[in-house]
């Protein structure tokens, strides 16, 4: 039975947010203070507001309602979009998006959002500047490639190309030099501890710490490992299906990417890595799904010393729970 008072699904997207109550019905306010203001006055005590996790726009607002003491909850829109496959709705406007989420939050134990801090907004927001200048350099890479590859290169074109990257270059430093600076303010051990483990840098290392608020978002390392999308799937019905297992995928993509770039290099330099890795593999099993493997007990050796405070060890064996 839901516990609060009234649930409110949102679905907000660049000018507008489209409001469902439970109990009010269907409201739009504009996407701006004013709206957030004339729509937190619509709440009453022991309100849950829900809205789906889409980036940009959802950000402000969970911000805004956390800060007022209004009880957020911030989901994972692959689960809604299941939840109205599920209901085989043949309707799909603003209006009954917002009904629909209402609906989830009123039958489904929804996690609560916690506000980022300050250091943690702006980390993120380098992050995603620092994607997108590394996709423009690369882009830039090979442009100056093919500029070769003709042979006679324009040298004007080549010179601006040239110019380009060097610019790339000395705002991915400067963007590297402000994460770390703002990790260490209060994270400094962590991050030294974290980059003991043969097979996760720095970047890494300081995307854990701030995605996970320094791992102390997540109790286990099953948790961890859950919400990075690394934890497999099966796919088995009766006698007759048998189908491939694979990871979920429903967690946050960037973590995953930049923990499978890990496991290649974990592959060779840390043993315990090594050894699943080997074991997989001669088992027939696929090098993809070896090196996935190779990414969980990452992941999870990142938890247990980032918990424990103690540096990587490569003698110690653990004890699984």
């Amino acid at each position: 039975m839901n516990k609060y008072t009234e649930t409110f699904g949102i679905d907000i997207s660049k000018d507008v947010f489209d409001c469902y109550g439970s109990k009010q019905g269907h409201l739009q306010f504009k996407n701006d203070e004013t709206g957030f203001n004339k729509f937190q006055k619509k709440l009453v005590i022991n309100s849950l507001v829900v809205m789906e996790a889409t980036g940009y726009y959802h950000y402000r607002f969970a911000q805004f309602l956390y800060s007022k003491k209004v009880i957020v909850s911030v989901v994972n829109p692959l689960s809604v979009k299941r939840f109205i496959q599920m209901k085989l709705a043949k309707v799909k406007t603003d209006k009954s998006d917002a009904k629909a989420i209402c609906e989830y939050g009123l039958v489904n134990e929804v996690p609560l959002y916690n506000a980022l801090t300050d250091v943690q907004s702006e980390c993120l927001q380098l992050f995603r500047l620092m994607d997108s200048f590394l996709k423009k350099r690369t882009a830039t890479k090979n442009k100056l490639h093919g500029e070769e590859v003709l042979g006679i290169p324009s040298k004007w074109v080549y010179r601006s190309l040239k110019r380009d990257k060097k610019h790339l270059d000395k705002e991915l430093l400067g963007i590297q030099t402000k994460l770390l600076s703002l990790v260490k303010q209060d994270q400094q051990q962590q991050l030294t501890l974290l980059q003991s483990i043969p097979g996760i840098g720095m970047k890494t290392a300081l995307f854990l710490i701030v995605i996970t608020d320094g791992f102390s978002k997540f109790e286990n390392s099953s948790q961890l490992c859950s919400y990075v999308g690394i934890t497999p799937t099966i796919r088995e019905s009766g006698s007759s299906v048998r189908g491939r297992s694979r990871i979920s995928k429903v967690g946050n993509k960037k973590l995953r990417n930049l923990l499978f770039l890990c496991a290649f290099s974990a592959c060779k330099h840390n043993k315990a890595c090594r050894e699943v890795y080997e074991r997989i593999v001669n088992k027939g099993k696929s090098k993809k799904l070896a090196l996935i493997a190779v990414a969980n007990k990452l992941l999870k050796q990142a938890f247990a010393i980032a918990k424990s405070g103690l540096p990587y060890d490569e003698g110690f064996v653990s004890v699984r729970r």
